[in-house]
């Protein structure tokens, strides 16, 4: 996974970054959450591990920036904190803050924290994938809406995207499908005795 380690203390960034590092994933380091941002808005990370007090833009702050943009890739949130009053995890719970680490904390709880991060962000991206997905059927073409109803291929297109269609023959099937029919329509006029015209 791709780790942002964002502290404003040196020693606490290095020894985050060393430790996420010898679990095998990829770790990039900021010392504020300005820098953070300016990280994140230019290569979105898998899992954010940020202290919560940091001068300017603070760890609940770049938190609810993360959760504000709708479009980007889910990012996991673990919040470094020597806070331990149970109003702190309440407003850090409602900026959208996934998990803490009490400071000091051990080397085995950042590892598990990740393992538990690497499984919500996997999770994630599998609902994602289910979600863009588009029942069809397999023989009318119909395809079903949000609200369980099949409809038109037609009628969805223009509901979900305001384009309107056009209808027209492509190559393969104008040779594999028109002509050969056109053919044979020809072909009984002409056995019957029709005049064609």
């Amino acid at each position: 996974m791709n780790v942002l380690v964002v502290d404003d203390d040196a020693v606490v960034r290095l020894l985050v970054k060393t430790m996420v590092q010898e679990l095998g994933h990829d770790v990039s380091v900021a010392s504020s959450g300005v820098e953070a941002w300016a990280h994140l808005t230019g290569s979105p990370v898998h899992v954010v591990v940020s202290d919560w007090i940091m001068p300017d833009v603070d760890g609940l702050e770049l938190c609810r920036r993360i959760r504000a943009e709708a479009s980007r890739e889910y990012t996991y949130v673990i919040l470094l904190t020597a806070l331990d009053q149970r109003s702190h995890y309440l407003m850090a719970i409602d900026a959208g803050v996934d998990d803490f680490l009490t400071k000091p904390f051990e080397p085995d709880l950042i590892a598990a924290r990740l393992r538990v991060a690497e499984r919500i962000v996997g999770l994630r991206r599998h609902v994602q994938h289910l979600e863009q997905l588009l029942p069809i059927c397999m023989y009318c073409k119909k395809i079903r809406d949000g609200a369980q109803d099949w409809v038109r291929v037609e009628e969805f297109l223009k509901r979900e995207t305001s384009r309107q269609l056009t209808h027209g023959i492509c190559q393969h099937c104008y040779e594999t499908v028109a002509r050969p029919a056109v053919q044979r329509a020809l072909e009984e006029q002409r056995q019957h005795g029709w005049r064609v015209t």
